[in-house]
């Protein structure tokens, strides 16, 4: 089955997902008596947003033959996503994390990965056939921080996507956690030329780049390859920038946040499901206008209920709050 482009998958992402478990009342994760358990990762999270807002997506990765790897498959085929091409691998398991909500600021987070089987994941792994019939590729960079062999397969599948004539989005997606500074620094800055739209928040520019403005920020990381620059700016909503324009989206406001994990992955979701979608021969501020308003908006939406991806919406719910309609409930 094709889309109307011709192509049977709009988007390939590749990286690790998760089961993620949470207390079912706040307070320390040492004294939660229950949990829910779900399922999460940067590249899922995004693969869920694009398949609610309409486009069609495979996601690869490499899991575990354990019930959380069978969790994690059946929910992202659930959610309409091809999950055909992802690797199960008896001699690893599938990663967990927990998230612990105290009633205050940002949900603690605790991951268990190391030695998982996507961290297992090597250049020898990358497949053509992961990219048939796909027209873009959206990697983070947080897979080539997982294990020795990561990096060199993020950078051989934008290589092999590339040379397939697909385009490349990069979320650098910091986690400082997984890596030293100085290989972070110098593995994401390798990865910039690989790409076509490069994803930063501003704190990771910073990092990446040293202190600039944000025009010059976009100027510099056009300069290093990539054909649009999309500044995260948080409660300051986001810029974009392309050689031949630049566009500032106001915030969507939010007047109680109850969990900003994933947020960036809904923002990301947003901005591609628009620009991907949207004729890429017409106006770049018209396009980048339309791209960033929706990011904005679901980046703002998923910071008002817990869990990675549930509360995504759908197109239809999208396209009514961006023209300021209200559901009708009753």
């Amino acid at each position: 089955m094709t889309n109307g482009n011709g192509r049977s998958v709009d988007v390939v992402t590749i990286g690790e997902s998760m089961v993620l478990l949470q207390p079912m009342n706040e307070g320390p994760l040492a004294y939660a008596p229950l949990f829910t358990r779900s399922i999460a990762g940067a590249e899922s999270n995004v693969a869920i947003g694009l398949s609610r807002l309409g486009l069609k997506v495979r996601w690869i990765s490499r899991l575990g033959t354990d019930p959380f790897g069978d969790l994690i498959l059946s929910t992202l085929a659930g959610e309409g996503i091809d999950v055909g091409l992802a690797e199960r691998d008896g001699a690893f398991p599938t990663a967990v994390y927990f998230k612990e909500f105290k009633g205050y600021g940002d949900p603690n987070v605790y991951y268990y990965r190391r030695g998982s089987a996507a961290s297992k994941l090597t250049a020898d792994h990358v497949q053509a056939e992961w990219f048939e019939g796909a027209g873009h590729l959206h990697v983070t960079g947080i897979t080539p921080a997982l294990g020795d062999g990561t990096a060199d397969a993020v950078r051989a599948a934008m290589k092999e996507a590339r040379k397939q004539g697909l385009t490349v989005s990069f979320d650098p997606n910091l986690r400082r956690k997984l890596w030293s500074e100085e290989l972070a620094r110098e593995t994401l800055l390798s990865l910039i030329p690989l790409c076509d739209v490069f994803m930063p928040g501003l704190e990771e520019a910073e990092f990446l780049v040293g202190e600039m403005t944000e025009e010059g920020y976009g100027a510099h990381f056009l300069a290093l390859g990539a054909k649009a620059v999309v500044l995260k700016l948080g409660e300051e909503g986001s810029i974009g920038f392309t050689p031949m324009a630049a566009y500032r989206a106001n915030p969507r406001k939010v007047k109680h946040v109850v969990d900003t994990v994933g947020a960036g992955d809904a923002f990301a979701a947003g901005f591609l499901s628009s620009w991907l979608t949207r004729d890429p021969e017409g106006e770049d501020a018209e396009r980048l206008q339309h791209a960033l308003n929706r990011a904005n908006l679901m980046g703002a939406l998923a910071t008002q209920y817990k869990g990675d991806w549930e509360g995504l919406p759908k197109l239809a719910e999208v396209e009514r709050l961006l023209s300021g309609g209200r559901e009708t409930t009753r």
